[in-house]
């Protein structure tokens, strides 16, 4: 049986537990919009602005979800700067159990329909072979990437180095800054960035989120220098970063790494054995994946994007 309507917080958790069940047994079909950490983090930081543009369909068998799509609509994009974009296309993020992969064509007949007239993007990993075939047979392409590429990155929770901060800096959590801390360190981060005050609530009021597990970096002038969530998973006993930002005046200083490390370790105590992270990078900046190499994190697929032209 299929459902499809608007995506409300409610679905975010039965497609966690879909992610969960794929994560234990094809990490590498997790592209870098469907993990357990990233659907709590784009739910949170953007149902209000973009939720109205938001269609999801949900595929069960008996009771248990094995696949969704969820589509992302055309929409003004208002950033802090007080620019704004507009989305004249659409994309999709999707997820279905190895088990049902028959149902990847039933996916891409709805986005077809509910994207219908739109340049319509969508990305599988590099791993999703019977996927990306049966992309192609419906006339998705190749995206001209231009050498840019997202990887989803793992390690192992051992043998971790201890971290180091230059004196003054010291380590802090979202629930001892605040919420006002939390995202002036985000903002300052990501100079372009919509992310507001609401944008923070919405995504502590997913059921994932720790404030325990928030990470930020104080400097010595009791500015949020860095700062990561990081999502727990605990039926895999996996943490994933998501996001990871450092103010442009305290980069090259090491407080990532630090801050990484320090976020490592604290996933050990929470019972985690393993930890993910997504990288972006291109032939101009591979800054995030040489930090994610130097701290061990090694590549376990990549998004292989794919479009099909409006018309």
């Amino acid at each position: 049986m299929t459902d499809s309507e608007l995506l409300t917080a409610a679905d975010i958790p039965l497609m966690q537990g879909l992610a969960q069940r794929v994560t234990a047994l094809r990490p590498d079909h997790i592209s870098a919009g469907a993990s357990y950490g990233e659907l709590a983090w784009v739910w949170g930081q953007g149902c209000t602005p973009y939720g109205s543009t938001w269609p999801r369909r949900h595929w069960y068998a008996g009771d248990e979800l094995v696949a969704w799509g969820w589509a992302f609509l055309p929409r003004t994009v208002r950033r802090r700067d007080g620019s704004t974009t507009e989305v004249t296309g659409s994309s999709l993020s999707y997820q279905v159990h190895p088990d049902h992969l028959h149902l990847v064509d039933e996916i891409i007949d709805w986005y077809d329909g509910v994207a219908a007239g739109l340049e319509r993007a969508v990305t599988p990993t590099n791993a999703e072979r019977f996927a990306l075939a049966r992309w192609a047979a419906h006339g998705y392409e190749p995206d001209a990437d231009d050498g840019e590429w997202t990887q989803l990155n793992g390690r192992d929770l051992t043998g971790l180095d201890e971290p180091r901060l230059p004196d003054g800096y010291r380590l802090r959590t979202a629930d001892e800054v605040g919420p006002d801390a939390a995202v002036q360190a985000h903002v300052d981060a990501w100079e372009r960035t919509s992310y507001t005050a609401r944008s923070y609530a919405d995504v502590r009021r997913t059921a994932a989120y720790r404030g325990d597990l928030h990470l930020l970096v104080e400097a010595p002038d009791e500015t949020m220098a860095a700062s990561t969530i990081m999502w727990f998973d605990p039926a895999n006993e996996t943490v994933e970063f998501e996001p990871v930002g450092t103010h442009p005046k305290h980069r090259r200083l090491g407080l990532a790494r630090a801050m990484l490390l320090a976020g490592m370790h604290r996933a050990v105590a929470a019972g985690a054995r393993h930890a993910t992270v997504v990288a972006e990078g291109g032939a101009h900046d591979s800054g995030p994946a040489r930090l994610y190499q130097g701290l061990g994190f090694r590549e376990i697929s990549r998004d292989a994007p794919m479009l099909k032209p409006a018309g």
